[in-house]
């Protein structure tokens, strides 16, 4: 008889029990998934994942002393290492939580037990003690605890975030001549980074001089962000009366110091004054990464002209250096955080690099050539962790 060839394969009739069935669970799961994922994809997890354990290991590696001395056997330095880092880990819980996790993992790395007796009545009982789950139902209340303090910082780090916000500028205010752009990305929730530019009263009535800001205070995250507020609040209120900019500067380290902890909360700032009659740029440079000034014709001008980080020593005195911008001149301040940005390789971004972007898009607007900037970082980098704030301001001549 002739064969009759048949799919291999064909899709449930519109009716099919068993489609009925598996449909909606199915559904509940894909909706469960994307509820815990937020919708990210596994190599996106994945990603994520490490770029946690490598900031937690960076934590608690920070207690590890993890050289081996001389004559001490690998494998009991190897032991005498893990313990090192066990007390690291102990040691940032509270001492309740430490006794709690202690007991936890005695109960999940210990055997079970059972107790048999006989009753009264001749009868045999048994009473049976799992040590394990008890261990990890311990686990699991510590990780609530946890999470608790975590969801509760989060939302502490939240509004200092939106407060950090508003004392930067939204967008760049209008300064005849100039175009300007800037950007700023916080390796941490809060920054230390500052950036500013403002109009402050000139020498004639009617006519402002603008102030150009940017500042990085030593250290990251909630100590340099307070840092930074009160470098803001200063140098606004000082720049309210009248003096020169090296005399503001000055005034500035005054403060700064009395804020620094014997100086070891320091501040690295470029600050300046651009005479938009004159088109002259007087700036100091307080041990900052030295601007950038590229002419028209290509040449750099670095702004270096200055003195010592704010907040070091008290009586330092501070130079002003001075710059005509002429239309197609570009200024690029930065921050360390963007010549110091790492790849997976631990290779640094680095000023050339910076400076070939500027070069490539001399003729781009402000603003595209700061995109280009910022899509190039992301390239080099390529996803790896980063330890400093990445800030960024371009001035354009016109």
């Amino acid at each position: 008889m002739p064969s009759r060839s048949q799919p291999a394969s064909q899709p449930p009739p519109p009716n099919d029990p068993l489609t009925a069935t598996v449909a909606p669970v199915m559904d509940r799961v894909d909706k469960f998934w994307n509820r815990v994922t937020e919708g990210m994809r596994a190599g996106q997890l994945w990603k994520q994942f490490l770029t946690d354990a490598r900031s937690s290991y960076r934590l608690y590696s920070k207690e590890v002393d993890s050289a081996r001395l001389e004559g001490v056997p690998k494998r009991k330095h190897f032991f005498h290492v893990v313990g090192q880092f066990f007390w690291a880990i102990l040691e940032k819980l509270s001492p309740a939580r430490r006794v709690l996790l202690l007991i936890a993992l005695v109960l999940m790395f210990g055997p079970s037990g059972e107790a048999t007796w006989q009753s009264s009545n001749g009868e045999m009982k048994f009473l049976a003690f799992d040590s394990h789950f008890w261990g990890a139902l311990l686990m699991l209340i510590l990780l609530i605890l946890e999470v608790g303090d975590r969801v509760v910082m989060k939302r502490d780090l939240q509004i200092a975030k939106e407060i950090q916000t508003w004392l930067l500028p939204a967008s760049p205010p209008t300064v005849p001549g100039l175009e300007i752009a800037f950007a700023t990305r916080p390796a941490n929730t809060v920054a230390g980074d500052y950036y500013d530019v403002f109009p402050r009263a000139g020498s004639n009535p009617g006519e402002p001089k603008f102030v150009f800001a940017m500042a990085d205070v030593a250290g990251k995250s909630i100590p340099a962000a307070l840092l930074m507020a009160t470098i803001q609040a200063s140098l606004k209120t000082l720049a309210a009366s009248p003096s020169s900019l090296p005399d503001l500067v000055s005034r500035m380290n005054g403060y700064a110091c009395s804020n620094s902890q014997d100086g070891r909360r320091f501040t690295t700032a470029f600050l300046a004054e651009y005479e938009p009659a004159t088109h002259t740029l007087t700036y100091v440079n307080a041990g900052h990464n030295a601007p950038v000034l590229r002419r028209q014709s290509g040449a750099l001008e670095r702004l270096d002209k200055g003195g010592i980080p704010l907040g070091i020593l008290e009586a330092t005195p501070y130079d002003a250096g001075s710059v005509v911008l002429q239309s197609g001149d570009w200024l690029v301040v930065f921050t360390d955080g963007v010549v110091e940005a790492e790849n997976n390789l631990t290779e640094e971004y680095g000023e050339p690099r910076l400076l070939f972007v500027v070069h490539s898009g001399a003729g781009l607007e402000p603003a595209q050539l700061l995109q280009s900037i910022m899509t190039d970082l992301d390239r080099f980098v390529a996803g790896a962790p980063q330890h400093d704030d990445v800030t960024c301001m371009l001035v354009k001549a016109t």
